[in-house]
């Protein structure tokens, strides 16, 4: 049973063809797989506003994605994508270069970006808009 507003409309998944919302999903990977990475470099460069940056992005790319797909797992691919890009950048490399510096910067995005994807993932979507002359 898919909810409707007064008028008839339809305010289920988006879009609502299974191809489509699979290429949607693994757009959404891809973005979480960037802002994981990019994310990564700015929070260790321009600390602290390079931290604020990157979570105020990746909470913007997972609330996004729920808002886009109606879904939770329009959040839950961004995040997927996030995680996955930052678990690949945490080991230093045998030359003893690493992108995460044993600070307090590097675990608050880290667990604070986690958080957010199940948070994100787990808040529920506000009910669709209900016309004037309904109730509840």
């Amino acid at each position: 049973m898919s909810a409707t507003d007064g008028n008839g409309a339809d305010w289920g998944a988006y879009p609502r063809a299974l191809e489509g919302r699979i290429a949607v999903y693994a757009a959404l990977v891809v973005l979480g797989l960037l802002t994981g990475a990019a994310g990564t470099l700015v929070q260790g460069g321009w600390f602290p506003l390079g931290l604020l940056l990157a979570l105020a992005a990746a909470v913007g790319l997972f609330w996004g994605g729920a808002k886009l797909c109606r879904t939770k797992v329009g959040a839950a691919a961004p995040g997927a994508g996030w995680v996955l890009a930052v678990l690949l950048m945490t080991p230093s490399r045998t030359e003893g270069d690493f992108l995460f510096a044993a600070g307090i910067a590097s675990y608050v995005y880290l667990f604070g970006g986690m958080l957010a994807a199940v948070m994100c993932t787990t808040i529920a979507l506000p009910a669709p808009p209900v016309s004037v002359g309904k109730n509840r």
